[in-house]
Order: structure tokens, then sequence, then C-alpha cells
């Protein structure tokens, strides 16, 4: 069967959980027909800390894991809205996965397009590419826009604020859909409230 790139929700924290229960039951179960790579996209960056340079390693996408599925059954008819047929296994075993908590794009997701593989696949930083992490102070309802990943552009209102972790839960659209997405403080700046406000005329 084909299979195509989805982006699958799991619970923040338990990405490698999901993915690894993902890869041991697909060779437990033999699914290697319905269920290809699953990938948990990262990047190496060097932060600087008390005066000292490290490299770390960090989660692209906190709280989703990308898999290439068999999800739809092109070998049946589609039905009266011109859908295609999920395939029942791929979707039931998925459901099964702990640390799984559904797709992006809710119960008739859509398959990654190329552009945003390349978005994701494609997101190493350069050599050289040092990245600071500045001190900023955030408060939940605020407005953010995105300066790093392949999230940058988007323009997001924030719904929760880690300070221990200097992690923030941003609300954006991504894949036609709002959803949640972890961010680095440092991944985003605060948005002048003069930016959204039309000129006087």
């Amino acid at each position: 069967m084909q299979k195509q790139w989805f982006v699958l929700h799991t619970l923040t924290g338990q990405e490698m959980k999901a993915k690894q229960s993902i890869d041991a039951r697909v060779r437990m179960e033999r699914m290697e027909d319905l269920i290809g790579r699953c990938v948990i996209p990262t990047e190496k960056v060097v932060e600087k800390k008390n005066g000292r340079k490290r490299t770390i390693t960090r989660r692209v996408f906190p709280g989703y894991v990308i898999c290439e599925l068999a999800l739809y059954d092109t070998a049946k008819p589609v039905d009266e809205r011109g859908r295609m047929a999920i395939n029942e296994r791929t979707w039931q075993f998925l459901r099964e996965t702990p640390g799984v908590v559904g797709f992006v794009g809710g119960e008739r997701p859509v398959p990654l397009r190329d552009a945003e593989l390349a978005a994701i696949f494609d997101s190493e930083p350069k050599a050289g590419g040092d990245v600071a992490r500045p001190k900023i102070e955030f408060s939940v309802d605020e407005t953010v826009r995105v300066n790093d990943g392949p999230f940058m552009g988007l323009t997001g209102q924030i719904s929760m604020v880690d300070p221990d972790k200097d992690k923030l839960k941003v609300e954006v659209s991504i894949f036609n859909r709002k959803v949640q997405v972890d961010v680095e403080s440092w991944q985003v700046e605060k948005v002048d409230i003069q930016d959204t406000l039309e000129p006087v005329k």
C-alpha cells in the first residue's frame, strides 16, 4: 500500500516513548506494509550560558512525531463525499499506541505536502550558526511571533508559560488547524501592539 507522511500528536515529553512503541509493535505485529518510518525531528544548536558554549540536541516539534503511514485504503471506493476509506488496521494500531493523542488534522488527517516535508527534514542549522538564549519574560495571552525553526514567521497567543524550563505553549495555525506548539522563549519575540493596529486616516 502507498504510504504518506502524517503528523501524530503525542503527550509532551513522550515523543520517544511513542516512537519506540510504534517501532517495536510494527516488528512484532508485522505491520511493515502499513507503517514505515517514524521520525522525531531534532537539530543541534549551540547555546551560550554563563559565558560558556555547549552543543545541545533539541526537538524541533515538541509533542509531535512524523510517521510514514498507509492510512487510506486506495483499493476501496470513495464515499458519497468523495473521501477515501481509512485503513482500519492502521487507525486502530495508532489509537492503541501509548503516548499518542491523535492526528494533527483530526479524524480525516491530510498528508504532509512536499514543501512541509522539506521544512521538517531540512531544518538543520547552518554551520557556525550559534543560537543565543536571551532571558525575556512572557505571560499568558500575550501575542508573540516565532522567529526560529519551521514555525518561523507565525504569530500566535501564549497559552502557558513554564519559567523553570524557559518554554512556552503558543497557539498557532499549522497544517490548516489551530494547534498548541511548544517553543523555547528565545525562539519568539513579543509583538508590539502597534503592529496589529491599522493607521488612523
